[in-house]
C-alpha cells in the first residue's frame, strides 16, 4: 500500500528547463534590455528592429533592442504570433510592424 500513497515533497524544486532537475535558473529571456524584438529573424521582424531602434534614437534613448529568436523564449512571454515588440518585460505589440511613430508611443508609454 506504500505505493499508492507516498507522500509528495513539498518543497519547490529548482528546474532549468532541461527535465534533470538541475539547478541551473530558468533563463527568461530578459538580458537586462529594455526594448526587445521577438521573432524568427524574418524581415518582418528585422523590420520591427529598425523602427525600434529609430525611435529609440529619436527618444534620445541608445538604440540597444535585443532580438530573441529562440522560440521556446518567445513562448515564455505569451506570445504565438510574431513579430512582437516588448517594453520593459511587457509585450506591448505582437502579430504586426507598427511605424515608427507608433513605436515611439509604445516605448514611451512603456516607460511609465
Amino acid at each position: 500500500m506504500g505505493l499508492f500513497f507516498k507522500k509528495k515533497n513539498d518543497a519547490p524544486q529548482a528546474s532549468c528547463g532541461c527535465g534533470t532537475g538541475c539547478a541551473a535558473p530558468v533563463e527568461s529571456g530578459d538580458t537586462g534590455r529594455m526594448v526587445k524584438v521577438l521573432g524568427g529573424g524574418c524581415a518582418k521582424c528585422n523590420q520591427l528592429e529598425e523602427a525600434a531602434k529609430a525611435a529609440m534614437t529619436e527618444l534620445g534613448l541608445t538604440p540597444e533592442v535585443d532580438h530573441i529568436t529562440d522560440f521556446s523564449q518567445i513562448a515564455a512571454y505569451g506570445v504565438m504570433t510574431t513579430p512582437a515588440l516588448v517594453v520593459n518585460s511587457k509585450v506591448v505589440c505582437y502579430g504586426r510592424v507598427p511605424g515608427k511613430d507608433e513605436v515611439k508611443d509604445l516605448i514611451r508609454k512603456g516607460m511609465e
